[in-house]
């Protein structure tokens, strides 16, 4: 039986991840794709049937034939950086046991901090919507929740309504392997949920669907779907874009900033590793940095 169909499935959905969960340009998802196509097709001429059957020195020989093809050493770690990712995906979504390539380095220079929004600019884009408008009164709802629970965008999509828990403010997230956890919703989105369950989603399920945001038409809203909500509102408040995910980096950041404990962090986000939620002390560090030198005498 052919794998390569099922090596372009498993990177057909990284490159979906990419775009609707992390929201990376149009450019970038398409480096990602051509670098991953001749990452398969290496696959598939050394006969290697399963990512999971790739051995370092098959990567050291893969990025050999790079160098060997006249490749810039920009464009080799380029490559480099998007089968590391490939395999981290692969791990997250539990068709990989444990990352084979954890221990190859990535160079420096591609490894970026993510995408945090001011708590000042998160509390504009939640102010957004109309609340006048039913689907203002939804999309309330959407980034309330977004931002209360650094949820993924992909498991927002699929919350249910037996997920939520108004009375103790509990929402239930499926996450990466199908891993249920149970995040804090806090006062304000359970107030813009209630209010969404109260007035408007009645009206939207003509479907008898149980998922809990819809769209005008009654189906489950989809990740596309709440990217471009998302989008929408930070234009309209005049914030610069931010993906869904962004919002996740925003959620885990302010609770640093705060005082949260990673550990703590860690769970609401659903990270099977701590190391995952590091990269965050990164940015509570630059923060730090930047109040010594704004306060201290000799900054």
């Amino acid at each position: 039986m052919d794998s390569k169909p099922k090596i372009e499935e498993l990177i057909g959905a990284f490159l979906d991840y990419l775009a609707l969960e992390c929201g990376l340009s149009k450019n970038t998802v398409l480096a990602y794709r051509n670098d991953l196509r001749k990452f398969s097709n290496f696959l598939e001429k050394w006969g290697i049937k399963r990512p999971q059957d790739l051995r370092t020195d098959h990567l050291n020989l893969y990025m050999s034939s790079e160098k060997e093809r006249g490749l810039s050493v920009n464009s080799v770690s380029r490559n480099l950086v998007a089968v590391k990712q490939f395999y981290k995906f692969l791990v997250m979504e539990g068709k990989l046991d444990r990352d084979i390539l954890a221990g190859v380095e990535a160079p420096r220079l591609w490894k970026r901090l993510p995408e945090v929004l001011h708590w000042r600019d998160v509390e504009k884009l939640l102010g957004g919507p109309s609340l006048e408008k039913p689907l203002g009164i939804r999309d309330k709802a959407l980034l309330e929740v977004l931002y209360a629970t650094g949820a993924r965008v992909s498991e927002v999509a699929t919350i249910e309504l037996p997920d939520i828990n108004l009375e103790y403010g509990y929402v239930r997230c499926r996450g990466k392997g199908n891993k249920e956890r149970l995040v804090p919703l806090g006062g304000k989105a359970a107030e813009a949920l209630q209010r969404y369950l109260k007035e408007v989603r009645p009206k939207l399920n003509r479907k008898g669907t149980h998922t809990m945001f819809l769209s005008r038409v009654g189906r489950p809203l989809r990740r596309e779907d709440i990217w471009r909500i998302v989008k929408h509102y930070a234009r309209k408040t005049g914030i610069k874009v931010i993906s869904p995910h962004g919002l996740r980096h925003s959620f885990a950041t302010h609770l640093l900033e705060r005082g949260a404990d990673l550990r703590s962090v860690q769970e609401m986000l659903g990270h099977a590793s701590i190391a995952t939620t590091q990269v965050y002390t990164h940015i509570e560090r630059q923060h730090l940095k930047h109040i010594h030198k704004k306060f201290h005498p000799r900054g």
